[in-house]
């Protein structure tokens, strides 16, 4: 048996598919990892739930059995190595390839019943049937692979609250209707209350339909949600679930992304030392083939290429940025037309735009600490972590007036947005950028009001630690 885990104010569990650094594909693996880890130190007793995929279960070594679980067909093992659990599952995890995605690139055919299982053992060790002597009193579920552990818990006795976190409304996890069964879910719950979505099973609707409580990574996300243009399908039902619907910002991990103890720059600097910064920006010319040119600012830009991401502007608008007079250094990867695409400035332009088709964290730090700007012009941003890097780096940020870059950029203040996400709109918002970075005191005001700027992780815990006290009070009444 388990030992009892002590007298901490609230148990909670997380449900996550992903958390760095054993498994990512984006920020749902860091907050995966920084969001507990801040709640522990809230005083807030958390533990995480993740499927067994070999990179975890070489981390977390000589975890202990804990219990065996029957899960739709499958037997499993559920592994303890605290503040893990680990569904150790090797028919359905132990492969090769991403999370999701075969080598290839393409979807696991099998994803339902994989994150199925994930979801319906989170289900199981957040009611009264559990097979270990800890609890919980909130299931904190994670985007739509956890998405249909709400709709289990319901039919589990003792259960405890739920709290559905929404990373990025467009993925969803919608499957054909006929998996119900196999799913072993109640025919009831294919309605419009329930999981049912256009005629398919959605894991993320039926999330947000069961959970007590529905969060998503940033204030101004939430309330784009609700609307036809970003809600993708889901606005009119997150509209109805509006009274338990809360945006609680992410934070980021201020020991990895601190320019004063960043080993992965040049040169350390803070915000009592930014004439430091320039020996980034002539490594980062360097490093990229840029002119050599301490006068001439550096644009930088650390991306997914995707249309969301705004790429496509960054493309348009680059020759505009280049003429003004602006170098423009990019590292990313993602579609193959924008890659393509971005390469081809580059080509045209050598010395002024320079971009590496990669994933280079080395280099997206380099980028961080010596270019002058930070361009992020996505279409949409859930709550997003590059804008808030490049402040706490004294690089201003412009940056669309969307999601958590609004929340988090103060305009003329911190950093520059714009509205339209057009690439004129880009090339506006850069060259009144561009207009403060030559007056010098201003710049430096401009960049000290960002680096002095708290995105840690302990405010968005305090919140969430907030939430979980009252869905587990009411759920004891």
């Amino acid at each position: 048996m388990d030992r009892p885990r002590g007298t901490l104010r609230t148990r909670v569990l997380h449900v996550t598919p992903e958390c760095a650094p054993m498994t990512k594909t984006g920020g749902l693996g860091d907050v995966s990892q920084a969001l507990p880890e801040a709640l522990r130190a809230a005083d807030v007793d958390a533990l995480t739930l993740l499927p067994g995929y070999a990179a975890v279960l070489a981390h977390v070594g000589k975890a202990r059995e804990a219990a065996k679980l029957a899960l739709l067909g499958f037997e499993c093992r559920l592994l303890r190595a605290d503040p893990f659990l680990v569904l150790d599952c090797p028919a359905l995890y132990l492969r090769e390839g991403g999370p999701y995605q075969m080598p290839d690139g393409r979807d696991w055919d099998d994803n339902p019943l994989r994150f199925g299982a994930l979801s319906r053992a989170a289900a199981l060790l957040g009611g009264a049937r559990t097979p270990l002597d800890w609890q919980p009193q909130v299931l904190h579920c994670h985007d739509w692979p956890s998405g249909l552990a709400p709709a289990y818990l319901r039919g589990e006795p003792g259960r405890a609250a739920s709290v559905m976190t929404i990373h990025n409304v467009a993925f969803q996890g919608n499957y054909d209707a006929r998996l119900l069964s196999r799913l072993e879910l109640p025919p009831s719950a294919y309605s419009i209350e329930g999981v049912e979505f256009y005629g398919r099973l959605s894991f993320l609707k039926g999330g947000i339909a069961y959970a007590d409580a529905v969060t998503t990574v940033s204030p101004t996300y939430a309330q784009e949600i609700q609307t036809p243009e970003l809600g993708f399908g889901l606005d009119g039902l997150l509209r109805h679930r509006r009274a338990v619907l809360t945006g609680i910002l992410n934070g980021i991990d201020t020991r990895a992304w601190d320019p004063a103890n960043d080993a992965r720059i040049v040169q350390r600097y803070d915000a009592r030392s930014l004439e430091l910064k320039a020996a980034n920006k002539a490594a980062l010319q360097e490093r990229m083939g840029l002119e050599h040119d301490p006068r001439v600012p550096v644009l930088g830009v650390v991306s997914r290429f995707t249309h969301q991401k705004g790429i496509d502007l960054v493309a348009a608008a680059a020759e505009a940025l280049a003429a003004a007079p602006a170098q423009l250094a990019v590292v990313g990867r993602g579609e193959r037309a924008l890659e393509e695409a971005m390469a081809a400035l580059a080509a045209r332009h050598p010395g002024r735009i320079a971009v590496k088709v990669a994933f280079d964290e080395d280099l997206a730090h380099l980028i961080e600490a010596g270019a002058d700007l930070f361009l992020m012009p996505s279409r949409y941003e859930p709550c997003g972590l590059n804008q808030m890097y490049s402040q706490r780096y004294g690089t201003p940020p412009v940056a669309r007036a969307t999601g958590g870059l609004a929340d988090t950029v103060a305009d003329g203040v911190t950093g520059f947005l714009f509205v339209e996400a057009e690439s004129q709109a880009l090339v506006a918002a850069a060259r009144r950028a561009l207009a403060a970075y030559a007056d010098a005191a201003r710049w430096g005001a401009i960049q000290r009001a960002a680096m002095a700027r708290d995105f840690s992780w302990p405010a968005a815990a305090r919140r969430y630690a907030a939430l979980y006290l009252g869905l587990a009070t009411a759920t004891q009444r």
